[in-house]
């Protein structure tokens, strides 16, 4: 019998040993039977979440031209059209899951979070918008002790609180009048955090194309009818834009998988913050936002608290593994 652990020595995952054992992607550093490149790694992963930046971007233009849903809708049909085949390269067996119920979680999650962060987004700057949903790490501890009592290290729950404390900065509450588009951008976090929750709880038995393939066929599924109710016409102009979301996210997707080959997700993880850089550069170079002073010091925290919650995971070992 094979058990696999959290940090806090709750068993996660239990198998029965039969012959050679797979070892969770998410666990191993030989991801892709790749000796550990980290430097290609971290490259692959800061031109993933670039992506994400210019994908972000791209969907506050697109938000101004057409509805959010439509924009929802053509982020995942453009990158199921180039996943299916992949997926289907082995067979429909390939593609025959016990995990559907996580798989429509995911794709549930994410789906309304990209909706909430592109709605977020017309609403306010792009770079507060981007960095109140990236605090989705900083919800985790929370959601995992709500949800199945998972035990916290005190390094992940002191960079929560740190990451918090930037939050906070960032909302300014008693100096500007209250932004729907806040609730938006939090409500976004909170979903990202349970969709990059599912997300690990899937990889510890389900291939990676697997695991795209149903997110982007469940994520289209849910955003026609969405898309169907806020149907206008779509300007010219505005195609330029639906396509170019469509192949950011799946440049993003590639490249994050690709990333994973050459180091852990583990090591990865931090780089994630990147995404908040990259769109404070855009905000401040396309639409003239530089960041406040208080955007700059809530950037610091949360990005900070993260690092410090993350090395806490990393330090106090994410999963043993026990025959």
């Amino acid at each position: 019998m094979i058990r696999v652990y959290d940090e806090a020595r709750n068993v996660i995952e239990t198998h029965e040993h039969k012959g050679d054992f797979n070892v969770p992607l998410s666990l191993r550093t030989d991801a892709g039977h790749k000796p550990e490149h980290m430097v290609i790694g971290a490259t692959l992963t800061t031109l993933s979440f670039l992506c994400v930046s210019v994908m972000s971007a791209l969907g506050k233009v697109a938000g101004q031209l057409t509805s959010t849903g439509v924009v929802v809708l053509f982020q995942n049909l453009i990158c199921l059209l180039f996943i299916a085949p992949i997926a289907l390269h082995g067979g429909c067996a390939s593609l025959r899951t016990e995990k559907i119920g996580l798989h429509i979680l995911r794709a549930a999650s994410g789906t309304a979070c990209w909706y909430a962060l592109f709605v977020a987004i017309t609403m306010m700057p792009l770079t507060n918008a981007i960095l109140l949903s990236f605090s989705a790490p900083l919800w985790m501890p929370m959601i995992a002790w709500l949800v199945s009592r998972q035990k916290a290290s005190t390094a992940t729950w002191l960079g929560a609180a740190i990451g918090f404390v930037g939050v906070v900065l960032v909302l300014q509450p008693h100096h500007h009048r209250f932004n729907v588009g806040t609730l938006f951008a939090l409500a976004a976090a909170l979903l990202l955090a349970v969709a990059l929750m599912s997300v690990r709880w899937l990889g510890a038995t389900e291939p990676m194309p697997r695991i795209l393939f149903y997110y982007f066929l469940l994520s289209t599924v849910m955003a026609i009818p969405i898309a169907a109710i806020q149907w206008h016409s779509v300007p010219a102009r505005a195609w330029i834009y639906l396509l170019s979301i469509g192949f950011a996210q799946l440049f993003a997707q590639v490249l994050i998988v690709l990333a994973y080959r050459y180091a852990s997700s583990v090591k990865l993880g931090p780089f994630i913050y990147t995404t908040i850089v990259f769109t404070a550069l855009i905000d401040w170079v396309v639409w003239d936002h530089p960041p406040t002073l208080f955007v700059v010091l809530g950037m610091v925290l949360v990005i900070g608290g993260g690092l410090v919650a993350i090395r806490g995971k990393t330090e106090a070992p994410l999963a043993a593994i026990e025959s």
